[in-house]
């Protein structure tokens, strides 16, 4: 079974990005077939469960993941519906409809559009793909670890934008499986969208009262019980970043790469202007350039 998504290019930042004292490694997911990493794990899922015999596909999405699930439903060749909340862009739900998809907007958040979904799964004997709460997600993440190790990268942390945790899960699989145990992960998240931060303040997963970031890719109200388990395994830091400090990024990295992505994205490409005492230890970063629709 061939995987839906590509090794995307692995390339060192331009010294304008982030400085020319150190190496910066960019993993340009951005350029997956969906527009984000999501190809990635939901490609991986939606490929297993037609196998297991899946006829249709049902997944609840700010968009990211919507877009991922309707290109692997079609290559799969099974119909998919994809619900979506209402703060997703109308631009976004018609590039979805565009390619083949149903596309129902319900909730005000993620958190109302998922519990349709499952409704909606089982009322159509179709199968819920879940956008980052599974094994066989995070093992699709996972391989953008092993590509760069198979392309002899030297790095020591990995910079990730975290939502609901899957590609989190997913980058700490990989550095597991690849005898990276050591090298700790920077979990970052805007202002507004930090239910990872909470859930590690308060030991256990919190239910934020709201999503108030620009960064709706990130509005999962509350992170997978998971990522606490990975976090007492191994080194998570966690920083928080302004949704300005995110859309600034965006805006620079366009200047250098000529490559769009939208603050989900250029949240962690913030972080290492943002926090420079959390990156003072690290002589060669590796941002996870996860991309998006909402650019």
């Amino acid at each position: 079974m061939a995987p839906l998504h590509i090794d995307t290019p692995l390339l060192r930042a331009p010294p304008e990005l982030f400085g020319a004292e150190r190496t910066v490694w960019l993993k340009m997911d951005a350029l997956q077939a969906s527009g984000s990493f999501k190809m990635r794990g939901v490609g991986r899922l939606v490929q297993q469960r037609v196998t297991e015999g899946a006829r249709a596909v049902v997944c609840a999405s700010g968009g990211n993941a919507g877009m991922a699930a309707t290109l692997a439903a079609r290559a799969c060749e099974v119909p998919v519906t994809i619900v979506v909340p209402q703060t997703t862009a109308a631009a976004v739900r018609d590039a979805i409809a565009a390619r083949g998809a149903t596309v129902v907007v319900h909730g005000a958040v993620w958190d109302e559009s998922h519990e349709h979904a499952l409704a909606l799964a089982k009322e159509q004997g179709a199968v819920y793909v879940h956008p980052f709460d599974d094994p066989l997600l995070w093992d699709g993440h996972a391989t953008l670890i092993d590509e760069v190790v198979h392309a002899g990268a030297t790095f020591d942390c990995v910079v990730v934008s975290v939502g609901g945790g899957g590609l989190l899960a997913g980058v700490v699989e990989g550095l597991r499986r690849n005898g990276l145990h050591i090298v700790p992960v920077i979990a970052v998240e805007t202002d507004g969208a930090a239910s990872f931060a909470a859930a590690l303040a308060a030991g256990e997963p919190v239910t934020l009262p709201a999503i108030t970031s620009i960064a709706t890719s990130l509005g999962a109200r509350r992170v997978m019980p998971h990522l606490l388990d990975l976090a007492r395994e191994h080194e998570i830091v966690s920083v928080l970043v302004s949704d300005a400090q995110a859309v600034q990024a965006c805006s620079r990295f366009a200047d250098t790469t000529r490559l769009l992505v939208e603050p989900a994205c250029g949240a962690s490409i913030a972080a290492l202007g943002a926090h420079p005492d959390v990156f003072e230890r690290f002589k060669a970063p590796l941002i996870e350039v996860c991309g998006g629709m909402g650019v």
